[in-house]
C-alpha cells in the first residue's frame, strides 16, 4: 500500500504504461464509473493519483482470483 508521504501523481501516459490499457479505454472506463477519476491539477493539467491506480489493479487480480476459485 502507498502511504499519504510516498503517493504521486502519474500522468496518461504513465498509467498508459502501467495499466496496460488504451488511452481510449480509460477515458471510456472513467466514464462508466469502473477507472478511478483523474485530479485536474491546473485548466489545463489532469492526473490520477499512483494509489488510486494501485487500488484499482489489486481489485482485478482479487476479483479474478476469487472467480478462478468459484469455477473450480
Amino acid at each position: 500500500m502507498i502511504s499519504a508521504a510516498t503517493d504521486r501523481f502519474m500522468r496518461i501516459d504513465e498509467v498508459i504504461h502501467v495499466t496496460g490499457l488504451a488511452r481510449n479505454t480509460i477515458y471510456r472506463r472513467m466514464r462508466e464509473g469502473t477507472f478511478p477519476q483523474q485530479i485536474r491539477l491546473g485548466p489545463n493539467s489532469v492526473a490520477w493519483l499512483q494509489s488510486s491506480i494501485s487500488e484499482w489493479m489489486s481489485s482485478l487480480v482479487v476479483a479474478a482470483s476469487s472467480v478462478d476459485r468459484n469455477s473450480q
